[in-house]
């Protein structure tokens, strides 16, 4: 279990390098939804996602040598850690498989990290990186399972609770885990913390389901953000006690979630950024007349030239 005192020297730790991200309180009725929406902006953070948060928590909790740090991606970590490694004068090195759109593998090379496509997926690209780790003593930064990055994701958490007392849920998009592990333990069942994820990659639906991590088939419109084929092992357990529900959302409900979010609030999410509202918009999720629904936006960094018109 991530621990509140962790959570908060994580908070300390990162404070000068992130940003404390603003959250919209939606009006009355918001898309036709009888109950009260906040949307917490991640989506303007640093690099465009979340990830920076647990990037530069672990990071600056390391001894890195001078082979850097290393880190497999989908995009977005990779994009936070050779972030994190360039404010802090260290070597990044980032492997990404060969699913990652262009715009994300030219955002890891504008923070000066070297490049390396390998593989059809994630886990493929993670075990090329974790094989060139050993090889140069580079200090590895897991995307999801590492105590030091469920931390700072959780940060997103503390500060939320900050920003809006007494909701009754909040909506997350869950990948392999992070973020969600990290805010549930920060909430510990204060808040009702429900997972959303796209039917085209339940990585954490099917291992509640399971009862235990399991490998799971992922593709589809986020599999870029939202593909790891298995949660952390670390997240596991903190979701099993504190994440309320898992819901799943098909391609064309995230799509139209995207699309609503610029139609109606000029604001610019990646598939994965807008799955958690997907749910709302949907009415996969149904909150309760007057219920206050956080929703948290993740993610920005999507191909406008591929944009959902």
């Amino acid at each position: 279990m991530i621990s509140h005192t962790a959570i908060e020297e994580a908070g300390k730790r990162i404070a000068a390098h992130v940003r404390q991200t603003p959250f919209i309180a939606m009006e009355e009725n918001a898309f036709g939804i009888d109950a009260k929406l906040f949307f917490k902006l991640e989506c303007l953070q640093h690099t465009g996602s979340f990830k920076p948060r647990g990037a530069f928590n672990c990071t600056l909790t390391a001894r890195v040598p001078e082979a850097g740090v290393i880190a497999a991606s989908g995009g977005n970590h990779g994009a936070a850690v050779a972030y994190a490694a360039q404010r802090l004068g260290h070597r990044a090195e980032i492997f990404v498989p060969e699913i990652t759109p262009a715009n994300k593998v030219d955002r890891l090379r504008q923070y000066h990290a070297i490049v390396n496509i390998v593989g059809k997926n994630y886990a493929e690209a993670l075990a090329a990186s974790r094989e060139r780790a050993l090889q140069t003593g580079a200090v590895a930064i897991h995307a999801y399972d590492d105590p030091q990055v469920l931390a700072g994701q959780g940060t997103l958490g503390m500060e939320l609770e900050k920003q809006v007392q007494g909701l009754d849920s909040l909506l997350i998009a869950v990948g392999g885990g992070g973020l969600i592990g990290g805010v549930s333990a920060w909430y510990q069942g204060r808040v009702r913390v429900i997972a959303v994820e796209p039917a085209s990659a339940p990585t954490l639906h099917k291992a509640l389901i399971a009862g235990q991590v399991i490998d799971v088939e992922t593709g589809g419109v986020a599999a870029d953000s939202l593909g790891a084929r298995r949660v952390g092992e670390l997240m596991f357990p903190i979701a099993q006690k504190f994440v309320a529900q898992s819901l799943l959302v098909a391609d064309d409900q995230v799509v139209a979630a995207q699309k609503i979010l610029w139609e109606k609030l000029r604001l610019i999410a990646e598939p994965g950024g807008a799955t958690a509202l997907a749910a709302l918009i949907s009415g996969v999720y149904k909150p309760h007349s007057g219920e206050r629904v956080g929703v948290v936006l993740c993610g920005s960094n999507t191909d406008l030239a591929k944009f959902p018109k």
